[in-house]
C-alpha cells in the first residue's frame, strides 16, 4: 500500500450539506486518491453530520473523529494528531477544492520542506452572498491581487486555514493552534511558524471555491475579536502593539474610517445606533448594485468593531489614544482583511 503524501484535515460544525460538497470535490482530484487521505473532525455537530459520515460510501481514505464542541483550533489539532502523511493540508468545510488544488499544494512543497503554501478561496460562480460576506471576500481578493502583482509577499497574516498546507512535523514543532482562541487562532499560529523560519508562499492555482455564509452578528463579533487578539498576540509574542504595523495601518485607513473608529472608541454606545443604520445602507446598496457604497458602509462597521476590541483589550480609550494614535509610525507591508 502506498503511503499518502498529504493528509487533508477538515474541521466541521453543523454544515452537513456543504461538507458533502467538499468531500465530493476531493474525490475528483487530479493527483489520484492514493496521494492523500482525509481526516474529518466533527466539532460537536448536531445537524446530522455524524450520521451522514457514519454511513458515507466514498473512495476516499477517510478517518472520522467526533468530539464535543471545542472550536476550530482544537478540531484542527486533533486532525493533525490523526494525520498519517508528512504534509498537512487544511480545508474548511465550506471550501470546495477545484480539481488541481491538492496537486498544486504538493508541487510547491517540492521546492522546500519549510514552506507554508496558501491557496485562494474565491467566490463560486453564481453564488449569492450576504453583503457583509461579499465585503469579506472583497478584502480577500484585494490581498490576492496584491500578492499576485508582487506588491508584497505572503506573510503569516495571509495564513487562512480554509486552504493552506505545511509540514506536519513543523506544525507539531510550533505547538499547534492555541485552543484559547476560537477566532484569529490561525494568524497567531502562523506568527509562531514565522518565528521558526517558515516561508509563506501564495499559489494562485491552488483554488478553492468558498461557499461562505455567516450571520451579521458573527461577522461583527469576528471583527471585535480580531482587535482583541491583535493586542493579545503582541503581548504574548513580546511585540509592543504601539510601535509598528497596527499604528501604521491605522494611519493608512480612509479618513472617514479613522474618524468613526475614534468616535466608536470614545463613545462605545455610538455603535449601537450607527451600526444598524449602516447595515441597512449596505443592504440597500447591495440590492441596488452599488458595491462601492455597500463596501464603504461595511468597512466603517468592521473597522469600528475591530478598533473597539483593540481599545477594550488595551484598557480603554486613553490607552488606545496613547498606543495607536501617536504620531510616529513604522512602515509595514501586507495589510490585513480590514484594510478598505
Amino acid at each position: 500500500m502506498i503511503s499518502p503524501s498529504v493528509t487533508i484535515v477538515v474541521p466541521t460544525f453543523n454544515r452537513r450539506d456543504r461538507l458533502e460538497r467538499v468531500l465530493c470535490a476531493l474525490e475528483q482530484q487530479t493527483c489520484g486518491l492514493d496521494v492523500f487521505d482525509v481526516v474529518v473532525v466533527s466539532d460537536g455537530s448536531t445537524d446530522g453530520t455524524n450520521e451522514y459520515l457514519a454511513t458515507l460510501q466514498t473512495p476516499l481514505a477517510l478517518t472520522v473523529e467526533e468530539q464535543a464542541n471545542a472550536g476550530p483550533a482544537t478540531a484542527r489539532n486533533r486532525g493533525v494528531e490523526l494525520a498519517t502523511a508528512p504534509l498537512v493540508l487544511f480545508i474548511d468545510d465550506d471550501v470546495v477544492a477545484q480539481p488541481d488544488l491538492v496537486a498544486e499544494h504538493l508541487a510547491r512543497h517540492e521546492e522546500s520542506p519549510d514552506l507554508v503554501v496558501i491557496g485562494p478561496m474565491i467566490t463560486p460562480p453564481g453564488f449569492h452572498m450576504k453583503p457583509w460576506v461579499t465585503w469579506e471576500q472583497a478584502m480577500l481578493y484585494k490581498q490576492y491581487d496584491a500578492l499576485a502583482a508582487g506588491v508584497y509577499g505572503a506573510t503569516h497574516r495571509q495564513f487562512y486555514t480554509g486552504n493552506a498546507s505545511l509540514s506536519r512535523s513543523r506544525f507539531l514543532e510550533a505547538g499547534g493552534f492555541d485552543a484559547r482562541f476560537r477566532r484569529a487562532e490561525d494568524v497567531e499560529f502562523a506568527y509562531r511558524l514565522h518565528e521558526l523560519g517558515m516561508r509563506f508562499v501564495f499559489n494562485p492555482r491552488a483554488v478553492g471555491h468558498h461557499y461562505a455564509d455567516r450571520p451579521f452578528s458573527s461577522w461583527l463579533r469576528t471583527a471585535y475579536d480580531y482587535g482583541v487578539a491583535e493586542v493579545i498576540f503582541g503581548r504574548d509574542h513580546h511585540q509592543d502593539p504601539s510601535l509598528g504595523r497596527v499604528r501604521y495601518e491605522f494611519r493608512r485607513r480612509h479618513a472617514l474610517i479613522r474618524i468613526t473608529a475614534r468616535a466608536y472608541v470614545a463613545v462605545p454606545s455610538l455603535a449601537r445606533v450607527t451600526e444598524p443604520a449602516l447595515k441597512r445602507v449596505a443592504g440597500w446598496a447591495d440590492r441596488a448594485r452599488l458595491p462601492g457604497v455597500s463596501r464603504h458602509a461595511l468597512s466603517i462597521i468592521y473597522n469600528g468593531a475591530y478598533y473597539r476590541g483593540m481599545a477594550d483589550q488595551l484598557g480603554g480609550r486613553t490607552a488606545f489614544r496613547k498606543t495607536i494614535l501617536r504620531r510616529r509610525a513604522v512602515v509595514a507591508r501586507g495589510s490585513g482583511a480590514g484594510d478598505a
